[in-house]
């Protein structure tokens, strides 16, 4: 029987010092659900470091040369033009002028592709039901949630007694 431990703090320096202390214990914390981050969580908790930015590069990459392209297409091959007495018959001479475009087109495509990752990453699609335990966590309180199926070394009542020994504003217990 898996049992969900729901354990809610009302400051976020208490729920990092509880975190700390229930680790070092060798008790493995879910998920924190909070209304902003809490610095220096992460590590305690065991969330690995994103690749969000390695993605984000990518797609920034893959923005800068869908515009080069597209500036080389558009404004050399298909339609020359000379503006202001530039030469229109090569792109490298004609770059600084289209440097703004580039990079425009650079970011627009890093921060919608970063932006459609993260929704895919995490599952919030539309439609989807919110993962939120508390409604109260997007306002002033924070849970921590901590499952007995991830700490099979200890039984229920040792993690309940454990997690009280913490300065626990309130706590529910929910089976799976």
């Amino acid at each position: 029987m898996n049992k969900v431990f729901e354990v809610m703090y009302d400051d976020d320096h208490t729920l990092l010092e509880a975190a700390k202390k229930l680790v070092s214990k060798g008790i493995r914390i879910k998920d924190v659900f909070s209304p902003f981050p809490i610095h220096g969580i992460d590590p305690v908790i065991g969330v690995k470091q994103t690749r969000l930015s390695d993605a984000a590069f990518i797609y920034g990459l893959t923005g800068l040369t869908l515009a080069i392209t597209g500036i080389s297409y558009f404004m050399i091959i298909d339609w020359p033009m000379n503006i202001g007495g530039k030469p229109s018959f090569s792109l490298i001479e004609n770059i600084p002028s289209f440097v703004p475009v580039l990079f425009e087109f650079t970011v627009l495509c890093a921060a919608h592709g970063m932006a459609l990752t993260y929704f895919i990453a995490n599952g919030t699609f539309p439609g989807v039901k919110a993962k939120n335990p508390d409604p109260r966590t997007t306002d002033d309180k924070f849970v921590m949630e901590i499952r007995s199926k991830d700490n099979k070394n200890f039984s229920a009542d040792e993690l309940k007694s454990l997690i009280e020994e913490t300065s626990v504003y309130e706590m529910k217990i929910k089976t799976l």
